[in-house]
């Protein structure tokens, strides 16, 4: 038989035609909605506009559109505005060096007209009216009309992405988060472009257009990032402050003074301070610029993050930073995007800043009010603190000492420790003169003096008073459990002949270890044999064993005394007959051979393999749950087979020839937290006075689109459409539920989780810690008994839940223990 060769031969190398060139780059050069946001006003920029409003629809999926005053296009350039590669900022690959605006290869529109319906109108500074210009997808001009216009550009795409329909589908898809990055990159020019005035607006369906960012055109970067994040950012930021690297630093990065070049970098912008609760729980707000160009340093970015972090280790920075350097120094030619940039001298642009930010971090470590207080001690109502301590914050606030970490409130606060410690552990003359002067305590006997008795001392004649009630208790429970337990599960034997008569109980002791200590005092001191020879209270003192229960159908009901008495003594006639019966040896053989032989079809048929494979240890959680994810599913949870409980705390469970281990407190902790999820509606406590929240414009229109579930998260808002953009909405009701308060914060981070999934129902931090602590308190506890049925029904919930793999406090539910299979038979 002969291979048939299916491959066609390999064709002529023959060059792409220019169409199809022009479709398959302009798919590179714009990626998202922020990337053609960003593309039309860097345009706007670079032609000298003071005021540039971009409007979306839909959120961008209808229509872009963004205007300016700049100086507008001559109508000598109509013809080449949207052809691939054609500038106005270059002339040779020269003048790529010197380059200071934006854009500078000729590329956008060209792209843009290739994924989308582009038409600009536009109006030179040196004409009388304005001009609309149609493109077609090859950017070549297809039609030209006069239109009013005053100075300025107005570029419009319609329906961007249509001509990729995968692409497309996508992006409508996901067009809220193509929008929130649009805004991320939006922002950033709207802090570093001073001078120029930045709005942004968007309209769904018919409705009213919504302002969703927008600047004043102010001249300082600070005042732009409060025009965007309102007053209460402005408050946490440090102006950067730039000093030469230390020796510690430049060693570090392995550099010489020597041969580093002077003032190449000088740095400037806003950073926040290490206080905790000033910083954020993302890194959403991280803006870096080189020679005020929008970039993303991978390195500068994490060094401010590691940094920060010494300092406020729980959260991140605001960081709006700019590098200025000399343009021969940088290459911003790497993406098409232009957002990666290449240093030259990147370790020292790192030491400057690594000695900056530690610098301006340390200025503000150690620093106290001044009127602090040291905790006053409720016992003594006032504070103790030495003399020689007391003089001490006067000389270490004397113009000449050197170190700013010995100041008056740190020696002051030392001292007050210092006092807690000597009182702890002073001497006996000290501790006889605190006793005088602060009041007497009373201890914890003092309280049940006449009812506690010492465990040594001997039993008082009120106990043996108190003997009938607990006989008298013991038999009416005796007599309740009998019904449904046997009475030697009890650990009593109960004699009640006569009811007139007390009730006497003999303890049955079992597997009982002494302490060889133990057994001799009882021995030597008779009052303590006394106490051990009182079967009453011995029984009353000793809980009960807990044992697990079966309600196996298979087992019949237990019998009350009533039923043993009525089958005493009664004759039982059983008529007996003889059957033949039909034994075959060699049918018997050939069955057993093909139950063999289908045993090993069977086995042949299945897939051996070990499907589990992580140990039960914490370093191995996640592979255990990736693997139990992996290979069980929500249907075979219905599918297990109880075999019992473990230590009355772990259920052991059989699934085909799998053992598994399951938590029976995390189990059914999981599914009571996620049930409170799903099901909680958190009533609301309303304000006096509707709270002002300071949201940005962002934030805003987030909290506008998700208001159902900010309502079923207890916040109530007060809106008002026609207001100022970021003073729309007033907080009116906030959640309360028991001790548990909430505030602004966790609005804020409602906010930061619903820009990332819009509409989908979350709960803030907080109040999944709530919700957490009443399912952990409302779960069956570790040492509870639990009978067959209890734990099929813990079982069966975990195919119930979404994320049955570990508690809210992230212990684990579920392990596997064995294999049936793999163990050796011998």
């Amino acid at each position: 038989m002969t291979d048939v060769c299916t491959s066609e031969p390999a064709g002529a190398i023959r060059a792409i035609d220019k169409h199809s060139v022009h479709r398959i780059c302009s798919g590179q050069v714009v990626l998202s909605l922020a990337t053609a946001v960003k593309e039309l006003v860097e345009n706007s920029i670079d032609a000298g506009a003071t005021n540039v409003e971009v409007k979306l629809k839909e959120c961008g999926a209808e229509q872009i559109e963004v205007s300016d005053n700049g100086r507008g296009v001559e109508e000598a350039n109509f013809e080449g505005l949207a052809l691939k590669h054609h500038t106005s900022k270059l002339r040779d690959f020269s003048d790529l060096i010197h380059v200071e605006t934006f854009g500078f290869r000729g590329e956008a529109l060209s792209s843009l007209c290739a994924l989308s319906d582009l038409s600009v109108i536009t109006c030179h500074e040196s004409s009388q009216i304005g001009t609309k210009l149609l493109f077609d997808h090859k950017g070549h001009l297809v039609q030209q009309s006069p239109c009013p216009r005053q100075q300025g550009t107005t570029v419009t795409l319609q329906q961007l992405f249509y001509t990729l329909p995968v692409r497309h589908k996508e992006f409508q898809r996901n067009i809220k988060k193509e929008f929130a990055k649009m805004i991320h990159v939006l922002q950033a020019y709207c802090i570093v472009s001073t001078g120029v005035r930045i709005t942004c607006s968007n309209q769904t369906g018919q409705g009213k257009r919504s302002a969703v960012l927008s600047t004043g055109g102010s001249q300082s970067m600070r005042d732009n990032i409060g025009a965007i994040f309102g007053p209460k950012q402005m408050q946490s930021l440090l102006p950067f402050r730039q000093v030469s690297p230390s020796e510690n630093i430049m060693e570090e990065y392995g550099l010489k003074d020597g041969d580093l070049p002077k003032q190449l970098f000088t740095l400037s912008g806003f950073v926040s301070t290490g206080d905790h609760g000033v910083g954020r729980s993302a890194s959403d707000r991280q803006f870096f610029f080189i020679n005020s160009r929008p970039c993303d340093p991978v390195k500068v970015s994490k060094l401010v993050n590691e940094v920060y972090h010494m300092y406020n280790r729980h959260q991140y920075p605001f960081v709006a930073l700019n590098i200025a350097v000399a343009s021969d120094c940088v290459d911003v030619n790497v993406t098409p995007d232009k957002r990666q940039i290449f240093l030259q001298e990147e370790k020292l642009l790192l030491a400057i800043l690594k000695s900056s930010l530690i610098n301006m971090y340390e200025a503000g470590v150690n620093k106290m009010s001044l009127n602090y207080t040291p905790t006053v001690s409720s016992a003594s109502k006032e504070v103790h603190l030495p003399v020689e301590d007391k003089a001490e914050p006067a000389e270490t606030n004397q113009p000449g000492t050197p170190s700013p970490k010995s100041t008056m409130n740190l020696a002051a606060l030392k001292a007050a420790f210092s006092n807690q410690n000597s009182a702890l552990s002073g001497s006996k003359s000290s501790t006889e003169k605190a006793s005088k002067s602060w009041p007497s305590q009373k201890t914890l006997q003092c309280f049940f003096k006449g009812s506690v008795k010492s465990p040594v001392q001997p039993r008082t004649e009120a106990a043996k008073g108190s003997l009938g009630v607990w006989a008298e208790l013991h038999r009416f429970r005796n007599e309740r459990a009998s019904v449904r337990e046997n009475d030697s599960e009890r650990g009593l034997a109960v004699e009640s002949q006569d009811p007139q008569h007390p009730v006497s109980f003999k303890p049955v002791v079992e597997n009982v270890t002494h302490d060889s200590s133990v057994s001799q005092n009882l021995h030597e001191d008779p009052e303590l044999q006394a106490e051990a020879c009182s079967p009453v209270e011995d029984s009353v003192i000793i809980p009960e064993a807990k044992r697990a229960r079966r309600d196996d159908p298979r087992f019949t009901a237990e019998r009350t005394p009533d039923s043993a008495s009525s089958t005493t003594d009664v004759p039982v006639c059983l008529q007996r007959r003889t059957m033949p019966l039909h034994f075959c040896l060699q049918a018997l053989a050939a069955g057993m051979k093909r139950l063999q032989q289908q045993q090993r079809r069977r086995a042949a048929d299945r897939l051996c393999y070990r499907r589990f494979r992580a140990n039960i240890s914490p370093g191995e959680n996640q592979r255990a749950e990736d693997e139990l994810r992996r290979e069980i599913s929500k249907d075979m949870f219905k599918e297990m087979e109880i075999i019992g409980q473990f230590n009355l705390g772990f259920i052991i469970t059989k699934l085909n020839s799998d053992i598994f281990m399951i938590d029976q407190h995390a189990t059914d902790e999981k599914y009571n937290f996620e049930m409170l999820q799903q099901h909680t509606v958190l009533q609301g406590q309303r304000l006096i006075v509707p709270q002002k929240l300071h949201l940005t414009a962002v934030s805003e229109n987030v909290l506008l689109e998700n208001v159902e579930i900010f309502q079923k998260n207890g916040f109530e808002f007060l809106i008002d459409e026609d207001a100022q953009v970021m003073e729309r909405v007033k907080l009116v009701s906030l959640p309360t539920s028991r001790n548990w308060t909430f505030g602004p914060a966790d609005i804020e981070e409602l906010i930061f989780m619903l820009s990332d999934s819009p509409g989908v129902m979350c709960r803030p931090s907080r109040v999944r810690q709530m919700f957490a602590s009443r399912a952990c308190r409302k779960s069956v506890m570790i040492g509870t008994a639990l009978s067959v049925s209890e734990m099929k029904k813990l079982v069966i919930h975990m195919g119930e839940i979404e994320h049955p793999w570990n508690c809210p406090h992230g212990r684990p539910t579920m392990r596997h223990l064995a294999n049936l299979e793999i163990i050796s038979q011998d």
